[in-house]
This record gives structure tokens, sequence and C-alpha cells, in this order.
């Protein structure tokens, strides 16, 4: 039996698309990593914009995201990707990080229409929707988390190089066995998340012993 493809159904889009609203979804990647920096990215689309392929970044191959990210850059009326170091992430806490950095791109952008994935925060003059699963039900918030995600998967491929003893190529920086087991072998670098449980964990061990 053939899957049937998802695609967004744009609900909020063609709400406000016909009342001549630009529309901006945001999105991140990022949020469970031990390592590395959080990626945000926003998107307005021209009004009546279609694309079925533009879905939940998670539910799309390598291939695909990296087609569908230089078609975005190139269809989309606008665009920001914010990158969040690991330093205000520790400084701010994840949530707070995330939401700081979705703020500031709705604040730069002219669309008076805001979607996010499941943040909610209040702009004046603005109206921001926070929608759960936004990803799977926005052409525009998935727009921003393609971007977001071949942003940050990129960097993850860079510090891979730079230190290939915790494959960040291949885990993204997320607690999988691999990265628990490089931490626990060869320490913490500075791209670690220093307020996350097991870097944190790791630190605290080593605190003991000097």
């Amino acid at each position: 039996m053939k899957k049937t493809k998802k695609t967004c159904p744009n609900d909020y889009e063609h709400r406000y698309w016909p009342l001549n609203e630009l529309v901006l979804g945001i999105d991140e990647a990022g949020r469970g990593p031990l390592a590395g920096p959080l990626s945000v990215a926003g998107v307005i689309l021209p009004i009546g914009y279609e694309n079925p392929d533009i879905y939940d970044s998670k539910a799309l191959s390598d291939k695909k995201k990296d087609y569908l990210y230089d078609l975005i850059m190139e269809e989309a009326l606008w665009f920001e990707i914010a990158e969040v170091s690991e330093s205000d992430i520790d400084r701010y806490n994840i949530y707070r990080a995330d939401q700081m950095a979705m703020k500031d791109i709705a604040l730069h952008a002219e669309a008076k229409i805001v979607l996010t994935d499941a943040m909610p925060f209040e702009i004046e003059g603005k109206t921001v929707i926070d929608i759960v699963k936004g990803d799977q039900k926005s052409i525009s918030i998935a727009a921003g988390s393609i971007l977001a995600k071949v942003t940050r998967d990129r960097i993850m491929k860079k510090y891979d190089s730079m230190y290939p003893m915790y494959g960040f190529a291949r885990n993204k920086g997320y607690p999988t066995k691999e990265h628990l087991a490089a931490i626990e072998a060869h320490g913490i670098t500075p791209i670690h998340r220093k307020s996350f449980g097991p870097v944190l964990y790791h630190q605290e061990k080593l605190d003991l012993f000097e």
C-alpha cells in the first residue's frame, strides 16, 4: 500500500493571504543537543505561494532539505537566520534563548502576522500565533524549519573537523551513545552547553577530584 505524502494544510496562510497580509513563519533547530548553537529562522513567502514538498524538516531526507534550502532562499520575499551561541543558551536557558531569537526575527520582519512553532510571545502591532507542530501545519513555519535545520547541520559538520572524536557530523551534538561516550573519554569542548544535564554532570564529577 502506497504511503500518502504529508503536506501542510496552510490554514493560517489561507486565512490571512486573501486579506493581502504577509505571513512570517519562524522555527528553530537544535533545542535538544548537548553541543553547538541553536539555529532560528524566519521566512516570508509570497502571498499565495504553494509547494507541497515544504514540510517539517525532520520528515525530509538530507538531499531534499538541501534542495529546498536553496529554493526557499531564492523564492522567499524575506528570510533571516539567527545563530544563538552556547554561552547565550547557558546564560538564558534554551527556552528563553529560543524565544528571544524568534522575537528579534519577528521585530525585523515587515509582516504583521507571525506564526511560530509552539513558541508564544507578544509584539505590539503584530499578531503572533503559536502553533503546536506548526512545521507540519504551516508552509511558512516549515520553510523556517528547513533553513534552520540545514544551517545548523552544516555548522556541526564544520565542528566535526575541529573535534573529530565526538562524531558531530553524525550525531549533530545530540546525546547519542557515541557522543556521551566521547564526553566520558575526552571531556567537553568549548561548544558544549555547560548547563545541559550530561555536560554539567561530567563537569561536576571532574570538580570532585580537583
